[in-house]
């Protein structure tokens, strides 16, 4: 990874932070999203891995039997293939965070990741895409 481009691109991100988003999906957002969105790119982060260790009512299960939904596990050497969605326009990043926030309500925590590519495996093809 070249550190130079990646900061390059990151201070591009946070430039344009109300005008562009970059959201990472690596479960069902990959094939049903529920927003709006402009692009779609096909990729993969590193040092995460999927897991199923995560135990939901709300998506599937009963309260006795929940039923298991994915999750990221942090995990050096291991990548979670994916997609990245682009959502253009301050009023669209508002309503697709709010949709994530609702859908994804037991998530531990938001992280910002770089998104590499079949093409672009040393360098980030996308930096700051949140996860």
């Amino acid at each position: 990874m070249n550190p130079i481009i990646c900061l390059f691109r990151l201070a591009i991100t946070f430039t344009f932070r109300t005008m562009v988003l970059w959201v990472f999906g690596y479960g069902s957002l990959l094939w049903k999203a529920g927003f709006e969105y402009d692009e779609r790119m096909i990729g993969y982060i590193k040092d995460y891995r999927r897991v199923f260790h995560q135990a939901s009512t709300d998506h599937r299960g009963t309260p006795e039997y929940p039923g298991r939904v994915v999750t990221l596990e942090a995990k050096e050497g291991e990548v979670t293939w994916g997609a990245a969605y682009r959502v253009s326009g301050h009023d669209n990043e508002k309503l697709v965070l709010s949709y994530l926030d609702l859908r994804e309500q037991e998530y531990d925590q938001k992280s910002y990741v770089n998104l590499y590519t079949a093409d672009s495996s040393e360098t980030p093809a996308l930096c700051n895409v949140l996860v």
